[in-house]
């Protein structure tokens, strides 16, 4: 894919996810996508009927991309825009774009990719996960399904409520 055509890759992904959440969920999720995400969140879940939101910052990556297909990925978050906060999560998707799927992701507290990470080139964040499914890596405790995602967001949605946030 031409480096022209990420921004369009990266919100058809952002599409994608919301979409199979609502309907994974039931309806009980919703989302709301930003049509500006300088502020480095590009979707905003909530439960139907509750006032808790989670803001969701996604990164993809095509499963065609070399290091994909070495069983790596790889993403970088601009630190310019990147603010850690409770209610911020990272959401690294690994897409199958011929399919018009995912299958694998990593839902990273932005608290807890803020002290994991440190910035490197031109301040830009940069996380690597082993998409292996023994991988013992830091970051497999956040890595879900396709079909285990919605029922997180709903847990940390539920967490977020019970905190008053």
């Amino acid at each position: 894919m031409p480096a022209s055509d990420s921004g369009r890759f990266g919100k058809a992904v952002e599409h994608l996810v919301a979409a199979s959440c609502i309907l994974a969920s039931g309806g009980e999720l919703n989302v709301s996508t930003a049509l500006v995400d300088d502020e480095g969140v590009d979707a905003v879940f909530h439960r139907r009927d509750h006032s808790s939101t989670l803001a969701v910052q996604i990164k993809s990556r095509s499963m065609a991309a070399s290091l994909l297909q070495r069983g790596q990925f790889q993403a970088f978050v601009r630190g310019q825009t990147f603010r850690p906060r409770p209610n911020l999560h990272m959401l690294f998707v690994a897409v199958n774009a011929e399919e018009g799927t995912y299958e694998l992701a990593w839902l990273v507290p932005s608290t807890v990719l803020a002290e994991r990470m440190r910035p490197g080139t031109r301040g830009r964040l940069r996380f690597r996960a082993s998409m292996k499914p023994d991988s013992r890596d830091q970051w497999q405790p956040f890595r879900l399904t396709r079909a285990e995602l919605p029922d997180r967001i709903l847990e940390l949605l539920t967490e977020l409520e019970s905190r008053g946030a």
